[in-house]
């Protein structure tokens, strides 16, 4: 995962996210809107989450072919005190990210998983986030996280005012694979 900072959300950007209509979800409720950032409201924050997953996407994956990812789905998560995001991963996308529109860095936590079989466990003397099962980090207002879509994550029960944040997938279009590896797969060209 990687973590970017917007320069800082607006007034208007967050009176948009704040009144949107929403559904009941796992723990909290999420906006009835699930292209949230098709809103003309929002066209500098996509801006600025766009060009994060695409540098995320070259400098983790630096791609060899002509391939680059774009945003298929985007919405609001709403979590009062008390509520909570429930363990998830994201199915059918390849990145996925999440931005905080209102979180206390002091209080406020992003858990995430690795829940693959492991043959040999060896124990660590000092864990990190290379050699851990499962790792968190402090978010705040105008954080934008970024990770892969299959890395399970969940958010621990909200204590004091309520965070908000808007959440993203992501999909790839152009050339990945090879062909002589008879893996090559030309998407949306």
């Amino acid at each position: 995962m990687t973590f970017f900072q917007y320069e800082g959300i607006t007034e208007k950007e967050t009176k948009f996210l704040v009144k949107q209509k929403t559904r009941s979800n796992t723990g909290n409720t999420t906006s009835i809107d699930n292209t949230i950032l098709e809103n003309k409201e929002m066209k500098k924050l996509k801006q600025f989450i766009e060009k994060s997953v695409k540098e995320y996407f070259k400098n983790i994956y630096q791609p060899k072919n002509n391939v680059e990812p774009y945003i298929t789905q985007s919405w609001c998560n709403y979590t009062k005190e008390g509520q909570f995001h429930h363990k998830h991963a994201h199915p059918n996308s390849f990145i996925s990210g999440v931005f905080y529109v209102q979180a206390d860095k002091t209080k406020d936590k992003i858990y995430f998983y690795k829940e693959e079989y492991k043959q040999i466990k060896v124990p660590a003397k000092e864990y990190n986030l290379f050699n851990s099962e499962s790792w968190w980090f402090e978010t705040g207002t105008n954080d934008l996280v970024i990770f892969p879509s299959s890395l399970i994550h969940m958010v621990e029960k909200v204590v004091g005012k309520e965070r908000i944040s808007l959440s993203f997938n992501t999909f790839l279009k152009g050339y990945i694979g090879e062909d002589l590896e008879l893996t090559g797969l030309h998407i949306g060209v």
